[in-house]
This record gives C-alpha cells, sequence and structure tokens, in this order.
C-alpha cells in the first residue's frame, strides 16, 4: 500500500511538471511576435538629421553660415542677445568654425525641445537675416542650411521670427477703395420756398422729402456714401451747392427740383445737364429762373456770371459733361413706368448749380407743382419711394456700367 501511493505520488508530480513546462513555453511563443513588432517599429523610425560640417563665408555684403546635412531638417530663426540663434532638429558631429566676417564665434548648446539644438551666432554688431532656407541634395552635395547675414538692424526683408520662418508672409491686403460718394442736393429752402403747388405746398419741403428717401435707399445697398447739402429748412447759395459736393470729393451730384408754370396744364419729369446753349427756349428760361433764386433774398448773382462762363467756356471737363449725360440717360431707362415724363425730357441749360468742373451732375425737374396730379403724387409717399428707386436703379448702373432695358 505504501508503494502504490508513492507511485501516484510521483505520477502527480510529473504531471505538474508537464503542465508548469507547457505554460511558460506557450507565453514565450506568444511574446515573440511582440518583440518583433516592436524591434521593426523602432528601425522604421528616421534617423535624427547630423550636422557633418560647418563652416562661415565672408563675402563682402554678407557672411554666409552654412551646415552640411543628412537629411533636410526643420529649422527656426531666432534673434539672441548676442547676435542670432538657428534652433534646428539635428545632431552636431562637426567642428564650429572659427570667426569670419560678422560673427565673432559661433557656440551650441540643447535646443528648446529633445533632440535640438541651437547654435548661437555672436555678431560684431547689430545684424539682419536676409536669408535662411534649406537647399536639397544637388550636384553631388548633401542637403544643407544656408544663412546669409547682413550689417544693419531688422527692417523690412529681414528674417528673424519664428513666424517669419515657419509661415510664409502674408500679403498685406490693398486698402479697398473709398465707397462712391453720392450728393444730393434739395433744391431751394429757408428764405427761398422755391415753387408753391396748388396745394399750397413749397418747393424746398417737397424736394428735401425726396432727398432723405433717396439717401435712405442708397444708403441701405451699402454700395455708397451719401451726402445732402442741406438737411433740414435752411438756404444755401446756389455756388456753394456744387462746392460742397467738390468738398465732400462726389462721385455723383444730383439736384431735386420742381417745376411750375402758368396758364398750362404742363405735367411730367425732365432732366437736365450742364450745356454752354440750352436745349430750346423753355430749358432756357427755367435756368434763368433757378439761377435767379438767390436774388430773392438779396444775394443777385450776376456779379458770377462771368466766372460761371468762364466755366463754362475755358472747361477742360468734357469728360465730366460727357458722364453726366450718360447718368441722365440711365436715369431716364430706369424709371418707374407710372413716373410721367415731358417729351424729350432729356435737356440741357446753364444751371449754375451744375457747374462743378469733375463732377458728373444731373438737375432732375420731378414734375409740376402747377399740376394737380404731379403735385399730388409729388407729396405721397409712395411716389417718393418709387422715384427714389428709379435714382437707386441708374446710379447702380452708372457705377457697374451694367446694361439696362429701355423704359417701356
Amino acid at each position: 500500500m505504501a508503494v502504490e501511493t508513492a507511485l501516484v505520488a510521483r505520477a502527480l508530480l510529473a504531471i505538474g511538471l508537464l503542465c508548469l513546462l507547457w505554460t511558460a513555453t506557450g507565453a514565450a511563443v506568444a511574446q515573440t511576435p511582440v518583440q518583433t513588432a516592436s524591434v521593426a517599429s523602432a528601425r522604421m523610425m528616421p534617423e535624427p538629421a547630423r550636422i557633418g560640417a560647418a563652416r562661415l563665408g565672408d563675402h563682402g555684403n554678407k557672411t554666409r553660415f552654412v551646415l552640411e546635412l543628412t537629411r533636410e531638417a526643420p529649422f527656426t530663426i531666432l534673434p539672441d542677445a548676442s547676435g542670432v540663434a538657428v534652433e534646428m532638429e539635428a545632431a552636431l558631429d562637426a567642428a564650429l568654425p572659427p570667426a569670419k566676417g560678422l560673427v565673432k564665434s559661433v557656440s551650441v548648446r540643447p535646443g528648446a525641445k529633445t533632440g535640438h539644438l541651437r547654435l548661437i551666432l555672436a555678431t560684431t554688431g547689430p545684424v539682419r537675416v536676409q536669408l535662411a532656407e534649406i537647399i536639397p541634395p544637388r550636384d553631388g552635395m548633401p542637403p544643407r542650411f544656408v544663412m546669409d547675414l547682413a550689417a544693419g538692424k531688422a527692417g523690412p526683408g529681414a528674417v528673424l521670427t519664428p513666424a517669419s520662418m515657419m509661415n510664409p508672409p502674408v500679403p498685406k491686403e490693398k486698402p479697398k477703395p473709398p465707397l462712391p460718394m453720392i450728393v444730393i442736393d434739395p433744391g431751394h429752402g429757408g428764405q427761398d420756398p422755391g415753387a408753391v403747388a396748388v396745394s399750397g405746398a413749397y418747393e424746398k419741403d417737397i424736394t428735401l422729402a425726396m432727398a432723405k428717401e433717396v439717401r435712405r435707399q442708397l444708403l441701405a445697398t451699402g454700395r455708397y456714401r451719401v451726402a445732402l447739402t442741406r438737411d433740414k429748412d435752411v438756404f444755401i447759395p446756389l455756388r456753394d451747392r456744387p462746392a460742397l459736393a467738390r468738398a465732400k470729393g462726389a462721385d455723383l451730384f444730383i439736384s431735386l427740383h420742381a417745376d411750375s408754370i402758368t396758364g398750362r396744364q404742363v405735367r411730367g419729369l425732365s432732366i437736365y445737364t450742364l450745356s454752354e446753349k440750352a436745349s430750346d427756349r423753355e430749358a432756357e428760361m427755367l435756368a434763368q429762373r433757378e439761377n435767379q433764386s438767390d436774388a430773392i433774398v438779396g444775394m443777385d448773382l450776376s456779379v458770377q456770371s462771368a466766372d460761371i462762363a468762364n466755366i463754362l467756356i475755358g472747361m477742360s471737363q468734357r469728360d465730366t459733361m460727357n458722364q453726366s449725360r450718360r447718368f441722365a440717360s440711365l436715369v431716364l431707362k430706369n424709371l418707374d413706368p407710372n413716373v410721367a415724363v415731358l417729351p424729350g425730357p432729356l435737356r440741357s441749360a446753364g444751371f449754375a448749380v451744375l457747374t462743378a468742373p469733375d463732377v458728373p451732375a444731373i438737375l432732375v425737374e420731378m414734375g409740376y407743382l402747377s399740376h394737380s396730379q404731379d403735385a399730388k403724387l409729388l407729396g405721397s409717399d409712395t411716389h417718393r419711394k418709387r422715384m427714389a428707386g428709379s435714382l437707386l436703379r441708374a446710379v447702380d448702373s452708372y457705377f457697374t456700367g451694367n446694361a439696362v432695358p429701355p423704359r417701356s
């Protein structure tokens, strides 16, 4: 019985040893691929760049610093208290060069990151970096880092900061040209009421209300700057109105008026541009009436006639007059079909208010206050919005050059 017990114990011991041997062998086999993958991964990581040679060259107006590399490496140029520093992801295997040109000495110390070094170039005085780049391998030469130093403080063209090295300079946006300036001139004002409508309304109030609506619609587009020669009931001398437009740098000048005539039932809009000779007798008489408005308040403009004549005769403003005619045509083409017009609505005369020599200008006679229907329309919000919308479309067409369909 004792013998049998001993045999059983020995058998169990043998089985236990076999199990332990099998477990150890399996674990070793399982670990083998992991070890192999780790080694392969390590072998795939690129070797760090190494600096095999370093030299300085004196080229008279600049000093060149060159590093020969085993592969291209990222770098950063930094200002340093003693001169200039080069931070590079690389290891140094070469002797540092002796002083030459603008460089008194070259030293090395650890960089800001692991695996980086910093080369310090102490200089004889203030320098600026004209060039700093990696030249790819060519003509049997390895990759090279090249930096050119010139005497002088950092300024235009200098390369000193990490941002200027790591990111290409972003070109500054050219300043946008200012938006076109439109000057709206509400006719008459103050002591000069202008024409009186059959309803009793004054021309000065009708033109001011229209000018404000035109301003509102132009500004709402965000495409224009707008100024009024007057924004309240004040008197502005005729000669001051084009002067105000020029002072504002106007690109267009629009003078708003409403006509009146006795004994005739005439209605409809007309558009005037400046001319040395009136297009017809009616236009000439209208210009005379408008030009005399200053005399109503004791400011006779007859003494200005020689100046105006000189402007009209000696104008180097032929292009301005042509642009004025072009804009007048665009106003007519863009008019709302519900706006009545006179026969032959494009006219010309020597209006004093249109004499700015370098600002395209028109005078719009919006209708006849002596006609009951015109007077009613010119006093209504709906008609004001309709007229202002027509002028806005004309201004858009003038500045964009877009063709517009003929008015039906």
